[in-house]
């Protein structure tokens, strides 16, 4: 018998796959570019490739019509002129998502600095509510804080990620390690489906495209790229070629070719 979690994972991925595009910065650094009118960037790229998108409950109740992809409500916020720009506080709850028609919640958890154990305690009770709603749960699990030297070492990487499944995440969203070897012991290590973030705007689309190759390779099960793709001059010919690396299989080369 078929789940409401279910149900509601199949909206925000693909045959089990994601491309999703996170917008949630406008409360931690506002309208930055690319970011001005976030429906107008679901508008763009909702027919070319993405599942699903993250945003924030305010954005999800301006939105000027329904989406044709899945929704993830982020609840959990700073901002970039805080004292503590690492502690993630809860904006949201699981039974507003229900309410506001999102097919999942999204929360970011800092790993590594004075601000972890409320954000660890804040997974745990938003996911054992979202278990009771059949709501997924993505976690955005950073190595962050006072405690990181290296937030891309595949030993710590791979213990933040583990942390989110371990809380009850059903995708944990981490940082890409660099290589595919050691990307894959991370993802062998967490027993629910990896994806991983784009961080900064890439030197090139190449360099994101390549990425996104061999994070595949290693196990991902998909991407949430922000600024790489909302930020980019041509946001639906980006989300096509990562379309075609995803769930096509497509090499980053090949791909490149959407683009050009």
């Amino acid at each position: 018998m078929v789940t409401a979690t279910q149900i509601r994972l199949n909206r925000i991925m693909r045959k089990g796959k994601m491309l999703c595009i996170p917008m949630d910065h406008g409360i931690s650094n506002g309208p930055i570019e690319g970011l001005e009118n976030p429906a107008d960037i679901i508008s763009k790229c909702e027919g070319h490739g993405i599942t699903s998108v993250i945003i924030n409950k305010g954005i999800i109740k301006s939105l000027p019509k329904p989406t044709k992809v899945g929704i993830l409500a982020h609840f959990s916020s700073s901002t970039s002129l805080s004292l503590s720009p690492n502690r993630k506080m809860l904006t949201g709850s699981v039974e507003e998502a229900v309410a506001l028609g999102a097919d999942g919640v999204s929360l970011h958890i800092n790993v590594g600095g004075k601000e972890e154990p409320e954000m660890l305690e804040q997974l745990g009770l938003t996911a054992e509510k979202c278990h009771r709603w059949g709501m997924p749960l993505l976690a955005m699990m950073y190595p962050r804080g006072e405690n990181v030297k290296n937030p891309h070492d595949p030993e710590i990487v791979a213990h933040v990620a583990r942390i989110g499944a371990e809380c009850g995440a059903d995708i944990v969203k981490t940082l890409y390690t660099g290589d595919i070897d050691s990307f894959s012991k991370v993802v062998k290590s967490v027993p629910v489906p990896v994806v991983i973030a784009g961080g900064p705007k890439a030197k090139t689309d190449l360099d994101i495209l390549q990425m996104t190759e061999d994070a595949m390779k290693a196990g991902a099960k998909g991407v949430t790229y922000g600024r790489n793709i909302f930020a980019h001059k041509n946001p639906e010919k980006i989300v096509e070629a990562l379309a075609d690396v995803i769930f096509r299989k497509v090499s980053a080369k090949e791909a490149m070719k959407r683009i050009e």
